[in-house]
């Protein structure tokens, strides 16, 4: 070998990671500034109806709703309001032209005027969401218990509950009756029983990974993706009996997932400004394609299944305030891993700990992902 071929490669090994795969056909198409007050969680794509989903939460002052763009042009479309304090995110049955939000109450509305057709009240707190086109059901996510909430697309009806021992973040389902959940405090992913609307199984994925905050399936071949964010990793197993297939490295602070079956790709979204693309080459092959960079914060994601772009929310914040001091006389106990901090964002693995820094005003974007 020459000198040359081994000084690129000593410096390969030099670079990190993100260095190395960041090349691709991925990059950021555009970033759209669509402004407005309150926080952020979710991002959902209709691509049936044209339509993206942003739930804006009530920080300082600011009213809880959710903001609908157009998926063509990103022009606003309208808005939904809702009740409560807060809102993480909102998703539609296009069959039966309704759309939930997992605000407390939850908020029922017309998909297509985006009027509140009433309010549901619920248990828990809750947070994620997946619609269910197999038996067209909503199941609104829950920290607290009862874990899971089952509501009839039709008409709003509470259809029962599930319990599923844990904190659930992201679901997946097989439009086949069977719906995947992971748990992000035990290190495991749920197997539900659409129809019984019980947990089947639990798949332990604790050998590998936890803290799982992103889960995404390929229906047609049995696979799941978990993102993790104790090891910051994406742990790949079957869907069919559990067995773990891949463990690949991803950006941290993880905070969803979506697969496109076009591309046969899974993509884990990060709070530290990465996109990771993992490419399945086969049931049993799968590698790193592309660390794409966004902006920092993008750490939710949802595909628009027509054009295979990935839509994304972040926002420009200026300095945290300092944190206060504490009494010398009252000692602070630790606050538990995924516990807000006092005044701050939550903390955990991939979190942000201390006070909440604030955002700029105008500058909460949508970011467009694709080839």
């Amino acid at each position: 070998m020459s000198r040359k071929p081994l000084i690129l490669a000593a410096l390969a090994l030099a670079l990190p990671f993100a260095a190395l795969a960041q090349a691709g056909p991925y990059k950021v198409l555009q970033n759209v500034k669509v402004g407005g007050d309150g926080g952020m969680d979710y991002v959902t794509a209709d691509a049936d109806g044209r339509a993206l989903y942003v739930a804006r939460g009530g920080a300082n002052g600011a009213p809880a709703h959710v903001g609908v763009f157009s998926l063509d042009t990103f022009a606003k479309l309208g808005d939904i309001p809702v009740t409560g304090n807060g809102v993480h995110g909102a998703m539609v049955d296009t069959s039966t032209g309704h759309g939930f939000a997992t605000s407390k109450p939850i908020t029922m509305f017309d998909s297509k005027t985006y009027a509140v057709i009433k309010s549901i009240d619920v248990q828990g707190n809750p947070d994620g969401y997946l619609n269910d086109t197999f038996n067209h059901r909503f199941y609104v996510l829950s920290h607290s218990a009862p874990n899971i909430t089952v509501l009839d697309d039709k008409d709003g009806s509470i259809l029962g509950t599930i319990d599923i021992g844990g904190a659930p973040e992201q679901a997946a389902t097989d439009g086949k009756g069977k719906i995947y959940v992971d748990i992000e405090d035990k290190n495991a992913i749920a197997v539900i029983d659409a129809k019984t609307m019980t947990m089947t199984g639990k798949y332990d994925i604790s050998s590998k990974s936890g803290g799982c905050a992103g889960l995404a399936l390929d229906a047609k071949n049995n696979i799941l993706f978990a993102a993790c964010r104790d090891k910051n990793d994406m742990v790949i197993l079957s869907a069919t009996d559990g067995h773990i297939i891949a463990d690949l490295p991803t950006g941290q602070g993880c905070d969803g997932m979506s697969f496109n079956p076009a591309t046969m790709e899974a993509f884990s979204s990060q709070g530290d400004g990465t996109i990771t693309v993992v490419k399945e080459n086969s049931p049993t092959s799968f590698v790193v394609e592309q660390t794409v960079t966004t902006p920092v914060r993008a750490k939710t994601i949802t595909l628009d299944a027509k054009t295979g772009h990935l839509l994304l929310i972040t926002a420009e914040y200026g300095p945290a305030p300092a944190p206060a001091a504490a009494p010398a006389a009252a000692p602070v106990a630790p606050a538990a891993a995924g516990a807000p901090a006092a005044g701050g964002r939550p903390g955990g693995p991939g979190g942000f700990r201390g006070p909440r820094a604030p955002m700029i005003p105008g500058s909460f974007e949508i970011v467009v992902v694709g080839k």
